[in-house]
């Protein structure tokens, strides 16, 4: 029994312990590329040639699996949550001795069968919250996957390595083309189902992160 409790044990630090952190080069996040459209040479002795034109008056707006879109990151949030707990709970309970033929049961002198119980229960909790975040910046995505109504899937991300650790951006939703401005640039608060992870990996990510026993001692698996 003692080595199954040590493996269960052991296991569980494990898992705590081996958190996948994210590595640059990531195919989840790859760019994808654009589909080749295979067009067929002219021979032609014209100057104008259409696989090689372009247009002056073209919009920019992405509209094609492996364009590209820069979201600009808007994100600020502000959370605050009170709570009050209070119950009280009063018992008093007693049962006459019970007697046989209009006396009490007694031994050695004393009412065995007579019962009194009380009890009282008191508890009193309070909580109080209080979160602010905000990111700011800017991320270029491409496009992975175009909708039947238009809307495009976007996901990217960004990497920038200072001093002696690297500092990531990845972005994932679905944008609506018409919200797109005409400097090709969208505000992350008009992309829908937004997934945006902003954290970073190193010697000073490493120090604001705490051991593997002690993510042991918080988890769910400790009884106590």
């Amino acid at each position: 029994m003692k080595i199954i409790k040590y493996s269960l044990l052991l296991m569980s630090v494990l898992m705590l312990a081996a958190c996948a952190s994210p590595k640059r080069g990531d195919p989840e996040y790859a760019p994808a590329m654009p589909v080749r459209q295979m067009t067929q040479n002219e021979a032609s002795d014209s100057i104008y040639q259409t696989t090689s034109t372009w247009f002056l008056l073209e919009d920019i707006k992405p509209r094609h699996i492996g364009d590209m879109l820069t979201v600009t990151l808007q994100e600020r949030t502000d959370a605050t949550k009170t709570a009050n707990t209070e119950t009280k709970k009063e018992t008093d309970l007693a049962i006459a001795s019970a007697t046989l033929l209009g006396a009490p049961i007694t031994a050695r002198d004393r009412e065995i069968l007579a019962t009194k119980l009380a009890s009282t229960y008191d508890f009193k909790g309070e909580s109080d919250s209080d979160q602010s975040n905000s990111l700011t910046g800017s991320v270029t995505v491409t496009v992975v996957d175009v909708l039947a109504n238009g809307n495009l899937v976007v996901q990217g991300e960004k990497w920038i390595n200072i001093n002696q650790g690297d500092e990531y951006i990845r972005l994932r939703g679905i944008v609506r083309a018409s919200d797109i401005n005409p400097d090709n640039t969208i505000s992350s608060e008009r992309v829908a189902n937004a997934q945006i992870e902003y954290s970073g990996q190193g010697t000073f990510a490493d120090s604001n992160e705490p051991g593997w026993l002690t993510k042991f001692f918080n988890s769910k698996w400790m009884p106590f």
